[in-house]
């Protein structure tokens, strides 16, 4: 079992910045891809960004290109997602998920088999 805590959620301005910490811990991999993903109000959860352990390779949704930056240090089991020039609809409660080191859906809910319990972050316009 891996346990996922996320942490450094809250409530920011249009324009402002964020940054998420994700602690692992159990029966933690550096091997993981890591991921987040966000549930804004009434909608489904959606793919934010995702790295992987070989390479470092990252990934990003096109409405967070360029704004968020996802980042691993494994030696702390911990994953970082920055996010700079936030706007009203970055508001939602994201999660953090580790999954399959080897899946091509990094994007997708199905490639991750542990969940953090959410955090929530709120961008005021």
């Amino acid at each position: 079992q891996v346990q996922l805590v996320e942490s450094g959620g809250g409530l920011v301005q249009a324009g402002g910045s964020l940054g998420l910490s994700c602690a692992a811990s159990g029966r933690t991999s550096s091997t993981f891809t890591m991921g987040w993903f966000r549930q804004p109000p009434g909608k489904e959860r959606e793919f934010v960004a995702a790295i992987r352990w070989i390479g470092r390779n990252t990934y990003y949704t096109d409405s967070v290109k360029g704004r968020f930056t996802i980042s691993r240090d494994n030696a702390k089991n911990t994953v970082y997602l920055q996010m700079n020039n936030v706007n009203p609809e970055d508001t939602a409660v994201y999660y953090c998920a580790a999954g399959d080191p080897f899946g091509t859906n990094y994007h997708s809910i199905n490639n991750y088999a542990y969940w953090g319990q959410g955090t929530q972050v709120t961008v005021s316009s």
